[in-house]
């Protein structure tokens, strides 16, 4: 005879998507000469827009990609940094049970995916046993004697460890990256 499947509903899993931000920098960084208000732009930062990262019952943990983040450089700025934070993840009213502390959201970099252009290219993280917790600013890329023309695109993963006590449904927050 043949047993009925058990499906898991929303109310018995957890859901994740996710926003991601973009920040750029709106202080002038200190430079041992002027420099033009052109030559600031000279960095930018894309990533996609939002992602599902799937579904776990309380308890699992869930892995997902973020999709294709990219630094172009304009060839201005020879060495620079992308970090990325985040925030909590919710659903409902954010009640402790429907909530997913940034602590237990991991992220890790991985090697670059695509990189033209000149100067060495490091990863924040370059393998999943490197995974950082997102309780602080973590540095997500970077790039050393560039000054010429680069782009860098890399592919992050989230890892998150879906409490216990977790109540089902969609649960979203924001990871935001900027680069300097």
């Amino acid at each position: 005879m043949n047993e009925p499947a058990v499906v898991l509903a929303a109310r018995t899993g957890v859901a994740l998507s996710c926003a991601i931000a973009v920040v750029l920098p709106t202080a002038r960084p200190a430079w041992s000469e002027p420099r033009s208000e052109h030559r600031l732009l000279g960095l930018s930062i894309t990533v996609p827009t939002s992602v599902n990262l799937g579904s776990s019952a309380p308890g699992g943990t869930i892995t997902g990609h973020l999709g294709a983040v990219t630094v172009d450089d304009n060839g201005v700025v020879a060495n620079w940094t992308a970090s990325v934070t985040a925030t909590n993840f919710t659903t409902g009213a954010g009640a402790p049970a429907q909530t997913i502390a940034k602590g237990s959201v991991s992220y890790w970099s991985g090697p670059a995916t695509a990189k033209t252009g000149p100067g060495t290219a490091t990863p924040g993280q370059a393998t999943a046993a490197q995974a950082q917790a997102l309780t602080v600013s973590r540095t997500a890329f970077s790039l050393t004697g560039g000054l010429v023309v680069t782009s860098v695109t890399w592919n992050p993963t989230l890892i998150v460890s879906v409490p216990a006590s977790a109540v089902g449904g969609a649960y979203t927050g924001t990871v935001t990256h900027s680069v300097a």
